[in-house]
This record gives structure tokens, C-alpha cells and sequence, in this order.
């Protein structure tokens, strides 16, 4: 039995046939699970939840309940009945942390971590029924531990308790390992044979002085990136990651011999995400200060990861890993804060450990959707904690700057300071800017300062509307999108009306409900259908928004791109084409039944966002507290705005989410930092 098979059953990577009796409690028939190692499929059967509760020692009612309450899905029940009938163990210890871990790693957790969950109660009593109480942690180690299904760090056991207590997927836990042994090696030493005259004529020339007497943290980046196999450069929008990591690639395209090729790939987590990195590439190298043959040698085309390591079709592999890797001297990973565990661990496997590996990105934004929050737990809070003298001392070198009195130096501190970079500057928003001062009290959690700037009347640039009711809300929202959609709507060029539909952006933070992306869309088509704007009585509509739910790499289209339906200009049909943009400021269009998986997107959720700016962004909260709000989530949907941020919401909605921060659990953060 393959060790994928673990992860093919959680990740459902593979086909589970869920007969309806599965799901009745009262049914003894079996469901059937299949799954694959690399080369042959296997049968197995799980067993319903009354099943599997008579195998435990574990009340079947409880067992019930905690799957009726949603505690546990499906998935984990089936799983840990699995693992349990593998151990041969009848201990609810066993049963509860294979449910347990299974059900954390669907939300987004690496691990379980037992010490938190130890005596913790899942279900209160009721109508004469007991609370169900998770057991005690030494009894809980210990039954697992001496069942055979659970190993320590290095076995080969379906899960893995490390010394810390965490619980771990087999799978998950061999990412995390491979992740930090990688990054490990990489920071061991500097690079070595370079130009060092060079180096500080190209920082002298592509980093121009300034009247700024602040650090220049992008000077430092590129000295970071230099001498560094792996580099971290993090910061807000508008702190010029992009620009920063043009002017590196230049700094080290300098290096090589003009007849040398170094092999650069440029990638992302999105394809959305992708085509923004390859436009501001483009646009920002045609103003360095280097030379023609130096331009074009930075590459404009960019991949996906999942391009980029060229996917195994119908498997979680890829053609490039460990053993086959890239031919790559740099790789540059833009967005980095969406990729997962998972993938991240795929990623730095597929990279000569002699290449340069850049992550850009801003760890302050959402994590990604699968399990991990890799980003912020590389970056930890090295941002405060300072550098080793040995970089102070090559900053200096060659910025010809004196960084001591403002960086803080510590002795025998981790060397992985050394590789991360936080942009502090703004260059989009000015000093007193209400987007900018608003998105800074999220990113601190001071709620206060926050909504002392959304009150202030002064500034029209960030607005808190309070929601008092449904019908209130949608008052409100059909003035803001006649108001805002309308001139989208007016226009026959396909051109204007995507630029003009672009600069207004409605985000939700839910999906479902009656605040939520589908009934928001919903109203939306309703009010602009009241209003005579668009007519929607065929599905294919004359100015119908659409959002690109998946990648289709023939057309050129990916995940996160809009695209607008309307006749093509000029033409003698009246056959409805969904336009997009080009890469180039062309418009490319296309029939609709040629388009990949896609949504109507009046409104869009703010995961969908990330890797996008607006103009305009009004922020929809739901009417009481939902898990999935966040800091992260409020100010990764403020910082998609270039001009102003209106939010719609209960003022103890938003305070509760910027009150709270997603802390996943996992043990590279301890790995990397201690």
C-alpha cells in the first residue's frame, strides 16, 4: 500500500462511491472506497457511522451526534473507521485523532495538535445525553502511540506524532519535513564567485538615490537576493515588490556573460496572478537603467506553478521534482501567500538547490485555501527581529550607507533573518492616506484607530455603512450599482466597458446567506434588470460579467480573469462574445460555450480577489459572526482599492473580525525559528 493513499483519501483526489445507505446511521451496508498507489487501484470497504461506532468502544449516539452536529464530516468518520478497523484498535483515542486530524486539515491546519484538543468538549450535554469530551492527553499519546497506525517522526505509519504533540496526516507531515530540510540547506552559505565591483555599480545605478532619508529596503532586498539561494521579499501593495524583483533580475542578469543564459522562470499560484506578474514585468523593465541586451533578456512569459512543474494528469505529481528538477538558475514565485503546504513543498523540491528561489508576496494577506499558512510561517516576525552583523555589514558594503544605527543586530540568531525582507514604504498611497492609515490599524489589529478613521467624515475615501436590515441593504446597494455599473452598461465597446466595469469591485465575505457572493449577484441582476440595464431573460445577456473559475491554457484563460458579454462592434451578428483583455492591451473574444468553468461576477468573494486591484471597493459583511472572518480577510479586501473602500456591515461584525487572526497549526514556523 502506497503512502499516497492517505493523502488521496482526505484530499478526495480520487473517486469515493458514496452510496446514500453510507450516510443513514442506521444502515449496515458498507460503501466502497477506491483509491491508487502510483501504478494499481484498490478496493477497500468503509463502514457507515453505526457500523463503526459498534467496532469502538465509543457510544454510537455520540458518534451520531458529533456527524449530525458537523463536527465531523463524512470523510473524517470514514477515514478514521479506516484507520481504527488498520490499527485493530477499539480505543476512541485512535477513532477521535484520525476523525480529528482529518478534520483540521480540511480547514486549512497542517496538524492536530493534541494539547489543545485534550479534555476539550465537542458537544455539550443534551436531552439526557452526555457531553462528549475529548480524552486526556497522556491517555490519548499513549493509546495512539502503541496502536499501529501511529509512528514518531522518521516511521513509516499512516500518521506521525511528533515530540510536540501534533498529529500529523503521514503526508502532511513529510511536506512540512521536506519543505524545512530544503529551505535548511539553502540558507547554510552565502553564494560565492561574484562580481563584487559590479554588484555595487548595479546597486548604484538601478537603486538611484533618493531624497528619502528612510533605509531603502529594496536596496536591501536586492542584496538579500544576491548572496542568497533562498529570498523572501514581503510587503503591502503598492511597496514595489514587482519593480523590486525587475531590478534584481537585472542585478543578476549583470553578472552572467553576455553570451551566458541564465534559465529564469517567473510564476505564480493563479493564472490570474500569472498574466499580472508577465504585465508588470513588461511595463517596468522598459524603464531600467541598464542595458537593451540586459531587457531582453528578463523573460515576460510566466507560469502557473502548476504549468511551470508540468502536472501529471489525473495525480497529485509532477514531471519536475527531486529527482527531475527544473533547469533552473532563478526561479521567482510571485503571490506566494496563496500557495499551500502541499505545493510550496513540490515547488522548492523542483529547484536546483544551487539555483536562486525568490518568494515575493505579503504575508499579512489571507492564507491560502488548502492547508498551510507557508508565507507566514516562513516570515515569522523576522521583520522586527533584526539581521546577523555579517549581512549588516555586506548591506553596507555595498549601498555605501550606514544601516546599524536603524537595523537591529543580534548575535547567534537564525540565518534565515538574513533571507527575508519586508518593503515598508508606500508608493501608492500617500502619507495620510485614508486607504493606506486604514489598511495599516487592520494589519495591527487596532480596531479603534480603524474605525475612528471610517467615521471620520472628512475623508470620503473610506466609508463604513451600517446595515440595518436586508431591504436596508439593498436600498443602499441599487444606488451604488446604478450609479457604478451603468456606464459599463451604456457603452458598445467591448474596451471602454471592461475598463469602466473594472473600476468598481463589490466583494463579499461569505458565499452564502442572504449577505453572501450568490444572493448579492442575485439582487444585483435584479436591480439592473428593474432599471432596464440589462435584459436577462436569455442566460447569455448583453453586458453579462463573467469570472474565469479555472484554467484552460489553449484559450489563454485562467482562474481570476473578467470578462464582459457583448456583440462584437462593427459586426452583422448579433451572436454574444465574452471579451477579455490580452496580455497586451488587445481584446481577445470568445463564444461562451467555449469558456471554461465560470460565474456571473457582480460581486466576487475576497479569496477570489487576491492578485487583483480596483479603483472602487465596497466590502459586504454578513450580518453575524461567521468563522472565516478575519483580519487577514478585511485587509486583503482593503488593500484590492487604489482610491477609495466603502464597508457594509454591523460595526461588531467587523470588529469581531479584525479582532481575530488565523492561526494554522503547524511545526515549520517552530522548524525554522525554534
Amino acid at each position: 500500500m502506497g503512502f499516497g493513499f492517505f493523502e488521496s483519501v482526505y484530499k478526495k483526489c480520487l473517486l469515493i462511491e458514496l452510496h446514500k445507505s453510507a450516510l443513514d446511521t442506521e444502515s449496515q451496508k458498507p460503501i466502497t472506497v477506491y483509491y491508487e498507489d502510483e501504478k494499481n487501484y484498490h478496493v477497500n470497504p468503509v463502514y457507515p457511522v453505526k457500523k463503526i461506532a459498534e467496532l469502538l468502544l465509543m457510544n454510537k449516539n455520540n458518534l451520531v451526534r458529533l456527524h449530525q452536529a458537523g463536527i465531523l464530516t463524512d470523510i473524517d468518520v470514514h477515514f478514521a473507521g479506516f484507520m481504527a478497523n488498520l490499527a485493530d484498535s477499539k480505543y476512541q483515542e485512535v477513532f477521535l485523532g484520525a476523525a480529528l486530524v482529518s478534520n483540521v486539515t480540511g480547514k486549512g491546519d497542517v496538524c492536530l495538535d493534541l494539547a489543545s484538543f485534550a479534555g476539550k468538549m465537542l458537544l455539550e450535554k443534551d436531552d439526557g445525553m452526555d457531553a462528549v469530551i475529548c480524552p486526556g492527553l497522556s491517555a490519548w499519546k499513549d493509546n495512539l502511540i502503541s496502536s499501529r497506525i501511529v509512528g514518531r517522526p522518521e516511521d513509516l505509519c499512516p500518521l506521525i506524532l511528533d515530540e510536540e504533540n501534533r498529529l500529523y496526516l503521514y503526508r502532511y507531515w513529510e511536506y512540512e519535513k521536506k519543505l524545512f530540510d530544503s529551505i535548511k540547506e539553502r540558507t547554510k552559505k552565502d553564494i560565492s564567485g561574484l562580481n563584487l565591483s559590479l554588484i555595487k555599480d548595479s546597486i548604484k545605478r538601478l537603486f538611484p538615490e533618493t531624497i528619502d532619508s528612510d533605509i531603502n529596503w529594496q536596496k536591501v532586498a536586492a542584496i538579500t537576493s544576491v548572496f542568497k539561494k533562498f529570498c523572501v521579499i514581503s510587503g503591502g501593495p503598492g511597496t514595489g515588490k514587482t519593480t523590486t524583483v525587475a531590478k534584481i533580475l537585472a542585478l543578476l542578469l549583470e553578472q552572467a556573460d553576455e553570451e551566458e543564459n541564465p534559465g529564469i522562470f517567473l510564476a505564480a499560484p493563479t493564472g490570474k496572478a500569472a498574466a499580472r506578474l508577465s504585465e508588470s514585468i513588461e511595463n517596468i523593465k522598459k524603464k531600467l537603467d541598464c542595458k537593451d541586451y540586459i531587457k531582453a533578456a528578463i523573460p515576460e512569459e510566466t507560469f502557473t506553478i502548476h504549468r511551470m512543474l508540468k502536472t501529471i494528469i489525473g495525480s497529485p505529481f509532477f514531471r519536475h521534482n527531486a529527482e527531475t528538477p527544473l533547469s533552473a538558475d532563478i526561479v521567482v514565485v510571485d503571490e506566494a501567500s496563496m500557495v499551500d503546504l502541499p505545493l510550496m513543498s513540490k515547488l522548492i523540491q523542483a529547484v536546483p538547490v544551487d539555483a536562486r528561489l525568490i518568494l515575493i508576496g505579503d504575508s499579512n494577506q489571507l492564507a491560502s485555501v488548502d492547508p498551510g499558512s507557508v508565507l507566514g510561517d516562513i516570515c515569522g516576525s523576522s521583520h522586527v527581529r533584526g539581521f546577523t552583523a555579517n549581512f549588516i555589514n555586506k548591506v553596507e558594503e555595498f549601498t555605501d550607507e550606514n544601516f546599524t544605527d536603524s537595523i537591529k543586530e543580534y548575535k547567534d540568531i537564525n540565518v534565515l533573518h538574513d533571507c527575508i525582507v519586508l518593503l515598508k514604504k508606500n508608493y501608492r498611497f500617500a502619507d495620510g492616506s485614508g486607504i493606506g492609515g486604514l489598511s495599516q490599524a487592520v494589519k495591527l489589529g487596532d480596531i479603534d484607530n480603524a474605525l475612528i478613521l471610517l467615521k471620520n467624515e472628512d475623508d470620503k475615501s473610506i466609508i463604513l455603512e451600517e446595515i440595518l436590515s436586508a431591504d436596508n441593504f439593498k436600498r443602499i446597494l441599487a444606488d451604488k450599482v446604478v450609479g457604478f455599473y451603468s456606464e459599463y452598461l451604456k457603452t458598445d465597446d467591448p474596451g471602454i466597458a471592461l475598463e469602466l466595469f473594472n473600476q468598481f469591485k463589490i466583494l463579499c465575505a461569505v458565499k452564502i446567506g442572504q449577505f453572501g457572493v450568490y444572493a448579492v449577484n442575485a439582487i444585483i441582476e435584479q436591480i439592473l434588470s428593474r432599471e432596464n440595464l440589462i435584459q436577462t431573460e436569455n442566460l447569455w445577456y448583453r453586458g453579462r460579467p463573467v469570472l474565469i473559475t479555472s484554467n484552460d491554457y489553449k484559450l489563454g484563460l485562467f482562474n481570476g480573469d473578467i470578462g464582459i458579454t457583448m456583440s462584437v462592434p462593427d459586426s452583422d451578428s448579433n451572436d454574444m462574445h465574452v471579451f477579455f483583455p490580452g496580455t497586451s492591451g488587445e481584446l481577445r473574444h470568445f463564444l461562451p460555450y467555449r469558456l471554461p468553468r465560470h460565474e456571473t461576477v457582480y460581486a466576487m468573494t475576497v479569496h477570489k480577489s487576491q492578485g487583483s486591484e480596483f479603483e472602487n471597493v465596497h466590502l459586504v459583511l454578513p450580518d453575524k459572526d461567521y468563522s472565516v472572518l478575519s483580519r487577514e480577510l478585511i485587509y486583503t479586501a482593503i488593500t484590492r482599492a487604489s482610491h477609495s473602500v466603502t464597508i457594509f456591515g454591523k460595526e461588531e461584525v467587523l470588529r469581531t473580525s479584525i479582532s481575530r487572526v488565523i492561526e494554522r497549526k503547524s511545526g515549520l514556523h517552530d522548524s525554522l525559528w525554534g
